[in-house]
Parts: C-alpha cells; sequence; structure tokens
C-alpha cells in the first residue's frame, strides 16, 4: 500500500528544499569572490602583469575542464546533498592553497586554483540540478532567484574582501577563515535537498544508456544552442567577476578600494535583477526577456569602457549587472525542461558556461596586455550579442510525441 505525502508535509518538504538550495548557491558564490576581490592584491604582491594573471588564472579553467566529463557521474554516485557537502570541503581546502599561494609563490596560487576549479565544478553541477527539481515541484520560474542567492553570496565575499582590505588582513588568514567557515556550515545547511530523481528505465523519454550519459546530449542542436547561449553568459559574467575591479583601477587609475567597490556594484545590480525578474519571465516569457538584457548588457559594457569619468563607469557597471543576469539561470531552467532528460542536459549546459566563465576571463587577460584590460572587454560586448541572438533556443519545450522521443533514445 502506497503512502500519499500530505498536502503540508510536502510544502514543509518543498520549502525546506528551496532554503537549502538557497544555502548551496550562497556558499558557492562567496566562495568564489572571497578570492576574487583579493585578485588585484595578489597581482601586485606577485609582481603579475596582466597577461601573467591571466595566464595563470586559466588553471582554474583547466580544473573545471578536467572534472567535467565526470561531474554527472559524481553527482550520480553520491547523490546531490552529499555531492555539495563534500565538494565544499574539498573546494575550501583549495581556497586556504590560493590565500597561501599570495606568500608562497605562483606554483602555490596556480594549484589553488587548478583543485578550485575542480571541486567546484561538480558543486555547481549538483546544485543546478536540485535547483530545477525544485522549480518543477513549485511550478513556477526561480532558478533566478537561486542564482541571485549565489550573487549574494558574492556580494557578501566582496564587502567582505573591501573590509579585509581596509583593515590590511593578509590574504591567506582572510580566505582561511571563509574556507573554514563554509566547510563547517554547508553540509548542515544542505540537509533539506529533495531526494534526487532517478527516472524509471521504463520511461521511453530516458536515454536507454542511463539517465545521466552525457554523450549524447552533445549532438543535440537545441541543447548545443542553449550551451552557446550560457557560454556567452558565463563569459560576461566571470568576466564581469575577475576584471570590473582590475579594468577599472588601470584604465581609470582610481584607488583599489574603488575597484572592489566597483566589483560589488557589477554584483548588486545582478542579484537585485535576479531577485525581482522572475515574474517577468512567467509574464513575458523567456525570449523576449534576454532579448532586452542582452541589449541592456551591450549597452552597459559600451559605457563602462568608454565612459568620460568614473562616476558614469559605474553606471556601466550596473547595466551590465542587470543585462547578464538571467542568462546562466534561464540556460540552466531551458536545459532542464524535460525532465527525463534533465541531469545530462543541465550537465552539458553548464559544463560549457563554466568552462567559459574560468577560461573566458583569463583569455581577457592576455588580450589585455596588447589592448589594455578595458578595451578588452569589447570582446564581451561582442558575445552578448551572440547570446541575444541565441535567445529563442531557451523557449520552453513544446509537448512531444512518445514515439519520437523512443525514436531519439534509439539513435
Amino acid at each position: 500500500m502506497t503512502t500519499v505525502e500530505p498536502t503540508a508535509q510536502r510544502s514543509a518538504t518543498v520549502r525546506a528544499a528551496t532554503t537549502a538550495t538557497y544555502a548551496a548557491f550562497a556558499g558557492c558564490g562567496l566562495l568564489l569572490s572571497s578570492w576574487l576581490a583579493r585578485v588585484p592584491q595578489i597581482r601586485d604582491d606577485l609582481r603579475l602583469d596582466t597577461g601573467q594573471l591571466g595566464a595563470i588564472l586559466l588553471a582554474g579553467a583547466a580544473g573545471a575542464l578536467v572534472s567535467r566529463p565526470f561531474s554527472g557521474r559524481v553527482v550520480t554516485r553520491l547523490g546531490q546533498r552529499r555531492t555539495v557537502a563534500w565538494m565544499s570541503a574539498a573546494s575550501g581546502v583549495a581556497l586556504v592553497l590560493i590565500g597561501l599561494g599570495d606568500r608562497l609563490g605562483v606554483a602555490v596560487f596556480a594549484t589553488g586554483l587548478l583543485l578550485f576549479g575542480f571541486f567546484s565544478s561538480s558543486w555547481d553541477v549538483a546544485m543546478n540540478i536540485q535547483g530545477t527539481v525544485v522549480e518543477r515541484r513549485l511550478g513556477r520560474s526561480i532558478m533566478p532567484r537561486f542564482h541571485a542567492g549565489y550573487s549574494v553570496g558574492t556580494v557578501a565575499g566582496a564587502l567582505l574582501g573591501a573590509a579585509m582590505v581596509q583593515l590590511n588582513v593578509p590574504v591567506a588568514v582572510h580566505l582561511t577563515i571563509v574556507a573554514v567557515v563554509l566547510a563547517v556550515a554547508l553540509p548542515y545547511a544542505v540537509r533539506g535537498f529533495l531526494p534526487d530523481e532517478h527516472p524509471s528505465t521504463k520511461d521511453s523519454r530516458v536515454d536507454s544508456r542511463g539517465p545521466h550519459s552525457t554523450l549524447r546530449y552533445w549532438r543535440e542542436p537545441r541543447t548545443l544552442m542553449i550551451g552557446v547561449f550560457v557560454l556567452a553568459a558565463g563569459f560576461s559574467e566571470g568576466a564581469g567577476n575577475d576584471w570590473t575591479g582590475v579594468s577599472l583601477v588601470d584604465g581609470y587609475h582610481a584607488p583599489a578600494v574603488l575597484g572592489t567597490v566597483a566589483y560589488a556594484t557589477f554584483l548588486a545590480a545582478m542579484t537585485a535583477t535576479r531577485w525581482f525578474g522572475p515574474r517577468l519571465l512567467d509574464r513575458f516569457g523567456r525570449v523576449i526577456v534576454l532579448r532586452i538584457q542582452g541589449a541592456v548588457a551591450v549597452l552597459g559594457l559600451l559605457l563602462f569602457i568608454f565612459a568620460p569619468s568614473v562616476p558614469l563607469a559605474f553606471v556601466g557597471t550596473a547595466l551590465w549587472g542587470v543585462g547578464v543576469a538571467f542568462g546562466y539561470p534561464v540556460g540552466m531552467s531551458a536545459a532542464a525542461d524535460d525532465p527525463a532528460h534533465a541531469a545530462g542536459r543541465v550537465t552539458v549546459a553548464s559544463s560549457v558556461a563554466k568552462v567559459a566563465s574560468f577560461a573566458g576571463p583569463p583569455l581577457l587577460g592576455l588580450l589585455g596586455d596588447h589592448v589594455t584590460i578595458l578595451r578588452a572587454l569589447l570582446a564581451v560586448a561582442a558575445l552578448q550579442v551572440v547570446a541575444l541572438c541565441l535567445a529563442p533556443a531557451t523557449r520552453p519545450l513544446a509537448p512531444v510525441d512518445p514515439d519520437r522521443h523512443r525514436a531519439l533514445d534509439n539513435q
């Protein structure tokens, strides 16, 4: 005899899962922005130029690239909750190494970045899959709000970083404290995750090689277009995270503290949009909203790059943050439109986006060696135009004939 879960109990379970998912996203954002906020100091302490810093930052991209093919399997084997719990602790170890690298040299710094990219990759996949599970249970758009939780974490990390800079707290001490706190708090915070979804193998929509096999999804045109769309979004968001502060300091000859504040402004604008904007998605649809945001992002980037004064550059920073706010989360929701194939498609889309967010900013640093880092951001504006053109790929899937699904699965 099957026991039906009471409505009140189901509601409480979903609320707990929603809170736990917010915690996972916020913790990931805090961990990332904690070291990003100290990048200008690390660059100066290690006596690196822009090109050298960009090359070293590629270590994070390399770690993510190596990890991504295995992330789906890791999440399947450990489960979403345990993946987040274990990878948060492992990422904390990597964060400590990044901090120690500020004093012990480039080799330790690069090793920390490599491990950070490797461990945070599976964490990212697990929390995004959990977010799509919660979104389906709620029956409304909430993924942007989960990513707003991520942005809240990044804003908190950036502001904490600014405070640490002002108080002259060593980078290693600052990052070690953050790592220990998150390693202890996150496993407790994510206990409310919903159970992993395991579609029945009798469901004709499930890949005959298993619901978590990702190879076939790399051949789907819609999934690939969503992947390129989130690549552009991830590139732009990653560039904002890595280079907003440095480009303001170098391009406008502003003090270091204003660079950190500019970074916080970018994050705050993105966070507010993600928190208050989901109703726009439900009312007007993904495509229209994403196209408007793409135009705003391009306008903000051009203003940030060519502004005649620092205050106007801050306006451009805010518009940039507003414009890129929905790209990644809506891409994840679009990839997960079909629950039976959500895990594989989310893994593909998030893999492309995460590699872009890690690899893109360092490549901008290399480009910045030749044209200045501020002018290098024109490449980000160009990619935002690509994202604007690919927005229709995120249109919700229409109901699909099961016979067609069966034919696709047998390919």
